[in-house]
């Protein structure tokens, strides 16, 4: 069993998320904005994060790069964005995450994507230009 951190401001998909990925026999944790994120990870730092790209306070890029500078294993955190965004590919190259999702997707496209960054671990690392919300 793993703990994901479920990272977005919308509550309705934060516990929409969360309920998929606690029939799947992980621990939940939420947060509703980037900033609130990096004070939970700190505080109790998670296997995993599913974060939304555009969010009030920190968008998912600026708390990546804000996990990415606190530089205490909490920048080591498996990061999936998970958004509506056009062009998600292109912010997860920036972030540096391999893990990327598009709104809407299938509990099982979810559930396959939470498995495979559990398995292979693969931390980000930011690009320079992050820190605009947006990576451009």
């Amino acid at each position: 069993m793993a703990t994901v951190l479920i990272v977005d401001d919308n509550a309705d998909i934060r516990t929409l998320l969360a309920t998929v990925v606690e029939m799947a026999g992980h621990q939940v944790r939420e947060a509703s904005d980037g900033r609130k994120a990096v004070e939970a990870a700190a505080a109790n730092r998670p296997d995993l994060m599913l974060v939304d790209v555009e969010m009030p306070v920190l968008t998912g890029p600026e708390m990546a790069y804000e996990l990415f500078l606190r530089n205490f294993g909490l920048e080591k955190i498996p990061i999936i964005l998970f958004s509506g965004i056009v062009g998600l590919y292109e912010i997860a190259e920036r972030v540096g995450t391999p893990y990327f999702l598009g709104k809407p997707c299938s509990p099982d496209v979810l559930l396959g994507m939470v498995e495979r960054a559990l398995r292979e671990h693969v931390s980000p690392q930011p690009k320079l230009g992050i820190r605009d919300g947006t990576g451009s």
